[in-house]
């Protein structure tokens, strides 16, 4: 076997067998796909279920394979083709002749490969229908999926150190702090750079603590109905406190409460004013933590930097030397051989955030399968960091082009 998943044996279904019989396609049950090549692969045919064991694919009963609907919007037409968003993940499907499609119908399939109805001529989102109930709650919580360890985050342990601190210890002792007659922390601000690791942390503590995860973010929490976006977050709020323990976690909220003006959006002042209303209406029992992240926290609305609020802050840095080493390290997939070079790939990436250190495994794994190899080795590992060196280089000549553009 060339490669593997995070999960306990995962079900697959053979899509292709190549001629020479050495390499299978498979599709995994939530429509993610792969390649992979045993010497264990020869008796295998398309439309067989199988599973991961050591050393290859083995077949599983077929009853394991179980379709399940979906609804999702169609967003490109192609001639044999269509592109579904279900769930904010794009999938490709064979075009039907039945049902017609349009661009913007919400539909409902089985599976990978059929396309049974269409529900709406209209896209429907999360806040497209007029009334919060429950269900409109429920699709921020975020179930983890498995438990996270403190030991997946590399990096500063400062950073690991001090969150567990504002966040961790008070979900945990929120009696005893109680008692103690101590001032709650509502509030803390994740600041720093994208791919530094905001999201994971607060996803590890949330696992850690025992914690109800919500997750927002500016596009999901936003509405065309007036007062909406206002009332989930009032909604979400209610929810969150009558948890045991709770994190209500706000992605890049500097793109939801910016500075409020005479200039600033209405939508924008009153989902403002709703979270520092949400915030300021904690009771002494509330036993929940907001988390907030943004790599611009000039432009948060002052209010919620006040005491009682976001007064907390937590900065994630570009990792150093020996963080990025560490990264890497504990990044690494099963599938490695040991003694890679991770001190001379950690000194060839200054200034690389911990998103991109893990890319260059994706990209190892890549050089690995298409080559034949079961294991990522040194040659593989070097390959991943020239190709995401590449592509940084590129990113940093287009952005620095699009500057140029907007100064002309």
């Amino acid at each position: 076997m060339t490669w593997e998943i995070n999960q306990t044996r995962p079900i697959a279904r053979v899509t292709k067998v190549t001629a020479e019989q050495n390499a299978v396609h498979i599709e995994f049950l939530n429509g993610n796909t792969g390649v992979c090549t045993s010497d264990y692969v020869t008796d295998l045919d398309v439309g067989d279920i199988v599973y991961f064991e050591e050393g290859g694919l083995e077949r599983a009963p077929e009853d394991l394979w179980v379709e399940t609907p979906w609804v999702g919007v169609v967003k490109l037409l192609l001639l044999d083709e269509v592109v579904i968003d279900i769930g904010g993940n794009m999938r490709i499907f064979p075009r039907p002749s039945e049902p017609e499609l349009h661009i913007g119908n919400t539909v409902q399939g089985m599976g990978r490969g059929v396309i049974e109805r269409v529900l709406s001529e209209d896209p429907i989102r999360y806040l497209d229908l007029p009334d919060v109930d429950d269900h409109t709650i429920d699709q921020f919580k975020d179930p983890l999926g498995r438990e996270y360890s403190f030991d997946e985050f590399g990096g500063s342990k400062q950073i690991v150190d001090r969150a567990r601190e504002l966040i961790e210890a008070p979900l945990r002792y929120h009696k005893e702090l109680e008692e103690i007659g101590a001032r709650p922390i509502k509030g803390v601000l994740f600041t720093g750079d994208p791919g530094t690791g905001k999201t994971m942390l607060a996803r590890i503590i949330a696992s850690q603590a025992g914690a109800t995860f919500y997750q927002i973010s500016g596009p999901q929490i936003m509405s065309k109905w007036l007062g909406q976006s206002e009332e989930v977050i009032r909604r979400i709020f209610i929810d969150a406190s009558q948890q045991k323990r709770a994190i209500v976690f706000f992605d890049e909220i500097d793109s939801l409460a910016t500075q409020r003006s005479d200039e600033s959006h209405e939508a924008s002042r009153r989902i403002v004013g709703q979270l520092l209303a949400s915030m300021d209406g904690f009771r002494p029992e509330t036993n929940v933590v907001v988390i907030a992240t943004t790599n611009r926290p000039q432009d948060i609305d002052y209010a919620l930097r006040r005491p009682g609020r976001f007064d907390w802050e937590i900065h994630f840095p570009l990792p150093t030397q020996s963080d990025r080493e560490e990264i890497l390290a504990k990044s690494a997939p099963k599938g490695t051989i040991t003694g890679l070079p991770h001190p001379l790939v950690a000194e060839k990436t200054e200034n690389w955030s911990p998103a991109e250190l893990v890319a260059i495994w994706s990209e190892a794994a890549l050089l690995a399968v298409t080559d034949g190899r079961r294991r990522i080795q040194a040659e593989d590992y070097i390959g991943g960091h020239e190709r995401v060196s590449a592509q940084r280089e590129r990113k940093r000549k287009e952005l620095e082009l699009a500057k140029q553009d907007v100064s002309a």
